[in-house]
């Protein structure tokens, strides 16, 4: 039986400090098979984006396990977690999170650098022309439109080839026809690298693409209910 890309067991997670301590998640128990591609829906303030950044390893859960790739993430210290997470997850976020005083070309090597890959620019910059920003290597990203930001973004999630990409809103700052441009790209770049992909969203049309989709409420996966058989 192959292992689950992710997988999490009774994870808990609590944000905030004393009387503003928040239960966000609540015993969260859930498997994604490698090269699936998962919608985490749900209204808002359920848990979505902690969940996914728990899966990321940018949260760490107070109990349960967390697994990625194989690895669990519990016993690696912030750097070996760092080094983890650059190798094997492509993050992309809905505000893009584009370093502005680096060009586009520079944003994607980034990544690349850290790995120690061979030849950071030269991949950056085929990374680039795959999304279609050949001609913007070196604008910066107040340069750059919303939907080039996110692409810049892309490029430089995938650039380290990760086994797992994870996408917060990544349509939530753009209008509907670069949203859907986005979203092609997406999906088009999940299948070009036998990826598997989680992604946050409220788009109903873009959760339907998804294999699958877990609906969240109050921190907990809301389980369907099932009409009794007639």
């Amino acid at each position: 039986m192959t292992a689950p890309a992710i997988a999490l067991k009774d994870v808990h997670l609590s944000l905030g400090r004393g009387a503003a301590r928040v239960h966000i998640l609540k015993g969260i128990s859930l498997d994604i098979a490698k090269g699936e591609a998962v919608g985490l829906v749900g209204p808002s303030g359920s848990g979505k984006s902690t969940l996914l950044m728990t899966m990321a390893g940018l949260e760490r859960p107070d109990s349960g396990l967390v697994s990625v790739d194989g690895q669990n993430l519990a016993p690696l210290d912030e750097d070996d977690l760092a080094r983890f997470r650059g190798a094997r997850i492509g993050i992309v976020f809905q505000s893009f999170h584009l370093i502005p005083t680096m060009t586009a070309l520079e944003n994607v090597a980034v990544p690349l650098e850290l790995a120690d890959a061979p030849d950071p620019f030269y991949r950056a910059r085929a990374e680039l022309e795959l999304v279609g920003l050949g001609d913007r290597l070196d604008h910066y990203p107040a340069q750059l439109s919303g939907g080039e930001q996110q692409r810049v973004a892309l490029a430089r999630a995938v650039a380290t080839d990760p086994a797992i990409l994870v996408a917060d809103e990544p349509t939530g700052n753009l209008d509907e026809v670069t949203g859907q441009s986005i979203i092609d790209l997406i999906f088009r770049l999940k299948r070009e690298r036998g990826a598997t992909l989680v992604l946050v969203t409220h788009d109903a049309g873009l959760a339907a693409l998804c294999d699958r989709q877990i609906r969240l409420r109050s921190g907990m996966i809301e389980v369907p209910h099932l009409e009794p058989a007639q």
